[in-house]
């Protein structure tokens, strides 16, 4: 699997998938995914991205540190440095928004649902992604690794606000929560105990990976008596 290859073999890899992104969207006719010009409201595209793609994708600049997905900051930099403009990347990430790879062909690996966001809210997030990806960078020029906890509340004892900071309702349907995400089961009707709560978010299990890093261990204990008291509900 691509994950046991070298640092500068995954910062290659997202960027060669970015511009193979970007040549499938122009051969299917539909790059540009109904999206007008202009650059859409970047802050609303933040707090969707922080809200619902986090959990699931490393960026910078919203703090986030999603392991399931691409590091999008690996993804478009060596795009950006070899002359990706904005727009394209706009492109390529409002298409990656509606014709996801729901069904990936990696064994065990979850896949991104399509149109997890739609109309607006689409080309917002896209217009965010491709205005902040790849930009920030370590003294020797590679792009950060992201940092801290941009999606985590302040109070660390709110479990359905951490449940939603942490983007936990973009895989999980949970009706107290208003998410109906179909990646991960459905929390509602596994109805999971507190005690599973914590070690699924504490340690992961297949394709939902271990939390242990973004949320302190007050913070898992808060969303997970928050889950198994609100799932059924």
């Amino acid at each position: 699997m691509w994950l046991a290859r070298s640092r500068s073999d995954r910062r290659r890899r997202p960027a060669l998938l970015a511009a193979v992104a970007v040549a499938a969207l122009a051969a299917a006719g539909c790059g540009t995914v109904g999206y007008s010009e202009g650059n859409g409201d970047q802050a609303n595209g933040k707090a969707l991205f922080t809200s619902n793609c986090g959990s699931c994708h490393v960026l910078a600049d919203a703090g986030t540190k999603g392991q399931i997905g691409p590091n999008l900051d690996y993804a478009f930099f060596q795009s950006r440095r070899e002359g990706m403009t904005e727009d394209t990347i706009r492109q390529v990430v409002r298409g990656q928004i509606a014709y996801a790879v729901a069904d990936p062909v990696v064994e065990g690996a979850p896949g991104m649902p399509r149109d997890i966001y739609k109309g607006s809210d689409a080309n917002d997030v896209a217009a965010y992604v491709a205005g902040v990806a790849g930009l920030d960078e370590d003294d020797d020029g590679k792009p950060d690794e992201g940092s801290g906890g941009g999606g985590v509340p302040p109070d660390a004892k709110d479990g359905k606000a951490i449940f939603a900071s942490a983007g936990c309702g973009s895989c999980h349907t949970l009706a107290d929560a208003g998410s109906n995400g179909a990646v991960g089961p459905n929390l509602d009707q596994a109805k999971p105990t507190k005690a599973l709560a914590v070690d699924r978010v504490t340690n992961g299990q297949g394709g939902m990976p271990s939390f242990k890093d973004q949320l302190s261990a007050e913070q898992i204990e808060a969303v997970a008596t928050y889950v198994s008291s609100a799932a059924g509900k």
